[in-house]
C-alpha cells in the first residue's frame, strides 16, 4: 500500500509531481460523464510515460484476437473501446522551447480532483532549459448538464519574462490504443476542417463503422477580460489545430477557454454529425465557462443527495468511499440501455472497456439502491436484448434447443474473450447474470419483468446448465466437468463448488419463475412457451433431477465445502507465510507454479456463501471464512468486497474493516500495484456494499428491507442513503443506536436487528444499539 495521495474527505491531492507515478495518478484523476470519458494526461504535450486515452460510450473496435484461432468456438476478436480523439490538447511554445513537464524543471506542483463538484484542477510552475518560467493553472470537467461536451480553462502566466507565447489548442484523431494487438490504428478520417477559433475533425472506425465528431471553439482573455486574436489554422491527418501567438507581458494571466464536443453516429446521422457537433460547441461556448462550472457543481450536489455516504472520524475511509461512488457516477448513468459498464470505465484500456459478469455481480445492487428504477432494469435490459447472440455463443460451443451461454466479455452479445480456460469455462458468469434478475424483482417488487423479460432468460440458462453437466455413474450423482470459478488461479477444474452451487441455484429460481408467470399471467406465458418451444413437464423434470442429484465437494473433517476436487491435495501453505517479495504472484510467478498452488485470486467459495447466505448457518460460514481468506491473495479487484461483507455478517469487526479499507483505497493507493492502467470501476461497486450490506447488514427478506449495522471502532458513525420501493431512506449508525430518516412521502415498515418497525413518511425514529454490535 501507498499513500501519494494527500487525504481529503472531498479531494483527491497530489502535491509534488513524481514522473514514475504519473499514469497512477492518469487513472486516479480520471473524468467522465456516462457518454464520454478522459484520463488525467496533460494538456500540454508530456514525453514522459504517460496512457493517453480518451473514449466515447459505446464505440468499439474487433481487434484481431492474438490466439486461439484453431479452437472451435472460439472468439475472432477481442471487443476493444478505442481511443479516440484527443481533444483536451493545448500545444505551448516560448520561443523554440515546448512545454514538456519531462524536460522542464518543475518548480511547483499541485493537482487537485474535486469530487464534491465534479472537476480536475492543478496548479504547476515550470522553467524552461533555458530559464523562462511560468505558471500554467488548468481547470477541465466533463459536463453531466450537457452529457456530450467537455471544457477547459487553461491559464499561462509569464513570471520572470515578457515576450510571445504560442498558444495551440487541437484535435488529434492520429492516435492509437497502447493495447492494439498488432500495432494497428482503428480510425480513418472522413472530414475536418478549422477556422479561426473553431474547428472538427470527423473519424469513422474500421469494420464496425461508428462515426464520432469532435469539435471545438477556443475563447482568450487577458487579465481577466476578453481578447480577440488570430490564428493560423493547421491541419494534418486526422488533426486541426489553431495556432494563438500572444504577447506576454510577466505576471498578466492569458486564459485559453476550449470548449468541445463528441458527437457519435450511435445517437445523429453520420451525414449530420459535423454540423451539429459545431453548432453544439457554439451553444455551449455561449454560456462561458463559469456558467458550466457552476452548472456542473449544481448537477454534482444533487447527485450527492442521494448516493453519498458519510464516514465521520476516518478521513482515510471517507475519502475512499466518496472516490469510489465518484468514479461510479461518472460511468454510468442508466440513461441508455445499449450501453453497460466496463471494469476500468473511462480510466483506461484494460480488460477492453467490455461487459463482464462484474456488473450484475457487483455493480447492479449499487443502482438498485442509489438510482431511479429504470437505471438497474436497463442493465437487466441490456443483457435480455443479447439473449439472442448468448444462444449463438452456446451453440458455437455445442448447445442446442435454445440453451444460452452469455459471453464472460462482450460489447454487442458476441463472445470476444481471448483466454480459453476463460472464453469456455469460467461459465459462472451465467448464473451471475440470473442472480441480478433475482435480485431486481426482489429489492424492486417488479414482477412483471418476470413475465415480460426475466423468464425467458432464466430458461435459456437454465437449459445450459442442463446439458453442461455430466451424469456420473460413479458417484451415482451429477458433476461439472473442466471449469473455471470466480478464482482464476485454477483452471479447468472438476466440481467447483460456487459454479456447481450457482447452477442448482439457477434451476430452482427458473421453476419457482415458471410458476409465479403462469399465476401472474397465463396468456403470455403461453406465447413464450410457444417462442422458445419449452417442453415444460420434461425440460422441468430434468432440472429437478439435477437438483437433487448434484454431487457438491465437502470436507467432513474440516467442515468446510472443497473449492473444487482435490484442493486440499494440494501444499497448504497460508498466504502471512508467502515472502513478501514473492508478491504479487501473477507478477513474481509462472502460472504453471500459480495453478498448482493453494492460493486463491478471489473469493470463490466465499462468493457462494455472500448470495446464498440464507441457505447456510453462521458456523457453516464461519468455517469457510476462517479456512480460504488466509490462502487468498486477493489479486482480483472484487475480492476484499466479499471478505468485508462476509466479515461483518460473522462479526469479526476488524477484518471486515480492513477489507474495507483495502477495497475502498485499492485504487487510490495502488494496492496491487495495477492502477496506472485504470481504476477498478466494477469493484468500486463492492465498495459500497462493503459498507451497506456490510456495516449496515441491509438485506431484503420477505419484501421487507432489514439493517443489521455493526459500528467499526475507528468510526464515530456512518450514514447512507438507500431508495426502496418508492421510499427513500437515510440511515445513521452511531454508539447511541440507528436513526432512520424517511425522507419521501411513503411510509416504510422495515425490520431493525430483526423487529419491525414502522417508519411513517417525513420522520425518523432511533433504534437503540445492540450491544454486541459494539463489540
Amino acid at each position: 500500500m501507498k499513500q501519494y495521495f494527500k487525504v481529503d474527505e472531498w479531494k483527491i491531492i497530489e502535491e509534488g509531481f513524481d514522473p514514475s507515478y504519473n499514469k497512477v495518478a492518469e487513472s486516479v484523476f480520471s473524468l467522465g460523464n456516462g457518454r464520454m470519458g478522459q484520463r488525467a494526461n496533460f494538456e500540454e504535450a508530456y514525453s514522459g510515460e504517460t496512457l493517453q486515452g480518451n473514449y466515447v460510450a459505446g464505440v468499439y473496435y474487433p481487434d484481431k484476437t492474438r490466439v486461439g484461432w484453431w479452437k472451435n468456438g472460439y472468439p475472432e476478436y477481442f471487443a476493444k473501446v478505442l481511443n479516440a480523439a484527443n481533444w483536451i490538447g493545448i500545444d505551448v511554445w516560448i520561443g523554440d522551447e515546448q512545454l514538456d513537464l519531462a524536460k522542464w524543471e518543475v518548480i511547483d506542483f499541485k493537482r487537485e480532483l474535486n469530487m464534491r463538484e465534479g472537476y480536475l484542477q492543478r496548479n504547476t510552475l515550470v522553467k524552461s532549459p533555458k530559464g523562462k518560467e511560468i505558471r500554467i493553472e488548468s481547470t477541465r470537467f466533463c459536463s453531466i448538464v450537457d452529457d456530450e461536451a467537455g471544457a477547459i480553462s487553461y491559464t499561462v502566466t509569464a513570471i520572470n519574462f515578457t515576450g510571445d507565447i504560442k498558444l495551440t489548442p487541437f484535435i488529434d484523431g492520429d492516435i492509437i490504443n497502447a493495447d492494439s494487438n498488432y500495432g494497428e490504428k482503428f480510425w480513418e478520417e472522413v472530414k475536418k476542417d478549422v477556422g479561426n477559433d473553431t474547428g472538427f475533425v470527423q473519424l469513422r472506425t474500421k469494420k464496425t463503422g461508428f462515426e464520432v465528431a469532435t469539435a471545438m471553439k477556443v475563447l482568450l482573455n487577458r487579465g481577466g477580460k476578453p481578447e480577440e486574436f488570430s490564428s493560423k489554422p493547421i491541419q494534418k491527418e486526422k488533426y486541426i489545430g489553431a495556432e494563438i501567438t500572444v504577447n506576454a507581458v510577466s505576471g498578466q494571466p492569458l486564459t485559453l477557454y476550449k470548449y468541445v464536443v463528441n458527437l457519435s453516429s450511435q445517437n445523429y446521422k453520420a451525414q449530420e454529425l459535423a454540423d451539429k457537433a459545431i453548432a453544439q460547441v457554439t451553444q455551449i461556448s455561449q454560456k462561458y465557462f463559469a456558467v458550466m462550472l457552476l452548472e456542473q457543481a449544481n448537477a454534482w450536489v444533487e447527485k450527492w443527495k442521494h448516493n453519498d455516504i458519510i464516514i465521520e472520524g476516518d478521513a482515510a475511509a471517507q475519502q475512499g468511499i466518496r472516490f469510489n461512488i465518484f468514479q461510479l457516477n461518472q460511468t454510468y448513468t442508466g440513461e441508455d440501455d445499449r450501453l453497460n459498464i466496463g471494469p476500468k470505465g473511462f480510466t483506461g484500456e484494460k480488460y477492453g472497456g467490455s461487459t463482464y459478469w462484474d456488473t450484475e455481480a457487483y455493480c447492479v445492487p449499487f443502482y438498485l439502491a442509489t438510482a431511479e428504477q429504470k437505471v438497474a432494469r436497463n442493465l437487466l435490459l441490456y443483457r435480455y436484448k443479447q439473449l439472442g447472440k448468448a444462444i449463438d455463443n452456446a451453440k458455437l460451443l455445442g448447445f442446442k434447443d435454445g440453451a444460452a451461454l452469455y459471453p464472460m466479455v462482450t460489447m454487442d452479445g458476441t463472445e470476444c474473450h481471448n483466454e480459453w480456460e476463460i472464453t469456455f469455462e469460467e461459465i459462472h458468469r451465467n448464473g451471475a447474470i440470473a442472480f441480478a434478475i433475482f435480485n431486481y424483482v426482489r429489492y424492486t417488487g417488479d414482477e412483471a419483468y418476470l413475465t415480460d423479460y426475466g423468464l425467458e432468460v432464466l430458461i435459456a440458462i437454465s437449459r445450459f446448465w442442463a446439458q453442461r453437466i455430466t451424469w456420473s455413474a460413479e458417484r451415482q450423482q451429477y458433476v461439472m466437468l473442466g471449469v473455471t470459478g470466480p478464482n482464476e488461479y485454477e483452471n479447468n477444474v472438476n466440481n467447483n463448488w460456487y459454479t456447481s452451487t450457482i447452477a442448482v441455484w439457477c434451476l430452482k429460481y427458473t421453476i419457482e419463475a415458471i410458476g409465479k408467470v403462469k399465476e401472474a399471467n397465463q396468456a403470455k406465458y403461453k406465447d413464450l412457451v410457444t417462442k422458445i418451444t419449452f417442453r415444460e413437464e420434461q425440460e422441468c423434470e430434468k432440472f429437478a433431477d439435477i437438483i437433487g442429484k448434484m454431487y457438491f465437494g465437502h470436507d467432513d473433517k474440516i467442515g468446510i465445502f472443497l473449492q473444487q476436487d482435490g484442493y486440499l491435495d494440494k501444499e497448504q501453505i497460508l498466504v502471512k507465510d508467502l515472502p513478501a517479495s514473492e508478491q504479487p504472484l501473477v507478477k513474481k510467478w509462472s502460472w504453471d507454479r500459480i495453478l498448482r498452488s493453494v492460493y486463491i485470486k478471489q473469493a470463490d467459495v466465499l462468493q457462494g456463501l455472500y448470495f446464498f447466505e440464507d441457505n447456510y448457518d453462521i458456523d457453516t460460514m464461519r468455517r469457510n471464512y476462517d479456512f480460504y481468506e488466509p490462502r487468498t491473495v486477493h489479486e482480483s479487484s472484487l475480492s476484499p468486497c466479499v471478505h468485508a461483507i462476509l466479515a461483518a455478517k460473522l462479526g469479526d469487526i476488524d477484518r471486515a474493516y480492513q477489507f474495507y479499507l483495502r477495497t475502498s483505497r485499492l485504487d487510490i493507493d495502488d494496492y496491487n500495484d495495477d492502477t496506472d492502467d485504470g481504476c477498478h470501476i466494477t469493484s468500486m461497486a463492492g465498495t459500497w456494499m462493503a459498507v451497506v450490506e456490510g456495516f449496515g447488514g441491509m438485506r431484503v427478506k420477505d419484501d421487507v428491507l432489514s439493517f443489521n449495522p455493526l459500528l467499526p471502532h475507528q468510526w464515530k458513525a456512518f450514514s447512507f442513503q438507500v431508495g426502496f420501493r418508492g421510499a427513500l431512506l437515510n440511515v445513521r449508525v452511531s454508539a447511541d443506536g440507528v436513526t432512520v430518516k424517511n425522507l419521501s412521502d411513503k411510509e416504510i415498515l422495515i425490520k431493525i436487528y430483526g423487529s419491525d418497525t414502522l417508519i411513517k413518511s417525513n420522520s425518523e425514529k432511533l433504534t437503540p444499539v445492540q450491544a454486541s454490535t459494539l463489540e
